[in-house]
């Protein structure tokens, strides 16, 4: 018979290291199961010029700041550095290739099926996946017809493969534009969002916005405690001389297309253009099947939670989801105050 933990953490990007440092902080018996070769989340697969939006100071893990300038705005590279330091810094006990297939309940304990047929137990379990394993296409119109190439940003590198090419990026949020940017210098790059991308500025007096949204609160301002959903900003964080940059059309933007034909996009004003490729940079949904025999989530797959706490497995956590407490969830800053909340509750849960 298997060893029984006091806790499992399924995924080993940000937030489930997170999890790992508080888990570990209060003594307790735990593993963290990794589907990849690494644990480094969703980072490696994120387009080659990806850098963050907020400095480096306000963008650590618990215990251990990211190296460089605390002012500086880490590259994709060096936060996929930091995440492997951090790991062995703090010997976070991480078993890679481990893809949970299934989680299910059994009396008080819970039984976690991997892809490579190992089979764990726990008492406790710390979801730690976030939403970007699945990326989010809308269904439009025509696609099946079109010829071009259709791929979602998650999918994108670099502007190599698409010089000298018409190309339409889907979205108006922080991707979108950095994307659009890069391909508009090598290629014909237009915007197709529902709204006019809005802009706020990335210094304001002299200081990062980010340290203004903590200064006053809001970047951690508990709204589940009110029962408030936690607002998503529709702005753009101005990186780059971004907005500069619409304004001079490289990209340009137009209202969504509404639908593809074989050859391109049809515009709102029913103009046709041929188009050579389409990214959408539309987000992700939730991606926790392996939950699904659990009662866990709710029809349409979402789970059932309240500020990271399962509102019907007692005992299932989540670290790691969008809006989960705070307007800075799912981000490196926010990971941390999230894990160790949640790894509070979890300790009452195994001692009581």
């Amino acid at each position: 018979m298997s060893a029984v933990y006091d806790a499992i953490v399924i995924g080993g990007g940000q937030a489930g290291l997170a999890s790992g440092y508080h888990l570990k902080r209060k003594g307790l018996r735990f593993v963290v199961l990794e589907a990849n070769d690494q644990a480094a989340g969703s980072w490696p697969r994120y387009y080659d010029s990806l850098k963050l939006f907020s400095p480096a100071r306000f963008s650590s893990l618990p215990g251990m700041s990211l190296p460089g300038s605390p002012n500086g705005y880490p590259l994709k590279q060096e936060v996929i550095r930091y995440l492997r330091d951090y790991t062995s810094r703090f010997q976070l006990p991480v078993k890679t290739n481990q893809r949970v297939t299934e989680v299910r309940k059994n009396g008080d304990l819970f039984t976690i099926a991997t892809s490579t047929g190992e089979v764990y137990r726990t008492k406790s379990v710390i979801s730690a996946t976030g939403a970007f394993h699945n990326p989010y296409t809308p269904d439009i119109k025509g696609r099946e017809d079109f010829k071009g190439r259709i791929l979602h940003s998650s999918e994108y590198r670099n502007p190599e493969p698409f010089i000298g090419q018409r190309v339409v990026v889907v979205g108006r949020g922080n991707s979108a534009i950095q994307i659009g940017v890069e391909l508009a210098e090598v290629s014909r790059t237009s915007l197709a969002v529902l709204r006019p991308v809005q802009f706020v500025k990335q210094k304001v007096w002299g200081q990062d916005l980010h340290f203004w949204i903590k200064l006053v609160g809001f970047d951690t301002f508990p709204f589940w405690r009110f029962g408030k959903k936690v607002p998503v900003s529709g702005s753009v964080i101005d990186l780059g001389q971004y907005e500069e940059k619409l304004a001079a059309g490289k990209p340009d933007q137009f209202p969504m297309f509404t639908s593809f034909y074989a050859d391109g996009v049809v515009w709102q004003n029913g103009t046709k253009e041929p188009v050579d490729a389409v990214i959408f940079a539309t987000g992700y949904r939730p991606s926790l099947t392996y939950l699904g025999s659990t009662g866990a989530l709710d029809a349409e797959g979402r789970p059932l939670q309240v500020a990271g706490v399962s509102s019907t497995v007692p005992g299932l956590y989540y670290v790691g989801l969008e809006g989960q407490r705070s307007f800075a969830s799912a981000t490196l800053r926010g990971v941390g105050p999230d894990a160790r909340f949640v790894v509070k509750r979890l300790l009452r849960h195994i001692t009581q």
